[in-house]
């Protein structure tokens, strides 16, 4: 529980800040969970999507996480940023 607290934080304070690369054009390498700031699963995404982070963050146990949208501005989700290369 304490974990998922910190987790939460840390990606809401994620949230607030800017994005460090606006609009930087990614490509998901390996099928991975989409989750909320509670970082609960809210879906799964497939190899080869395209994708366009929006923010950077990490949780409490220093794990990166991206917040991508869709190219057509749709909001997705935080993924696990290992998961994603960028072009």
């Amino acid at each position: 529980m304490r974990i998922a607290i910190k987790s939460a934080v840390a990606l809401i304070t994620a949230l607030a800040a800017p994005a460090a690369f606006p609009a930087e054009r990614c490509r998901v390498t390996d099928p991975t969970n989409v989750r909320d700031v509670n970082m609960n699963v809210i879906g799964r995404i497939e190899n080869g999507w395209i994708v366009i982070i929006k923010r950077y963050g990490e949780d409490a146990r220093g794990k990166p996480w991206a917040f991508v949208e869709t190219p057509d501005g749709d909001p997705i989700g935080w993924v696990y940023r290992e998961f994603i290369s960028c072009l």
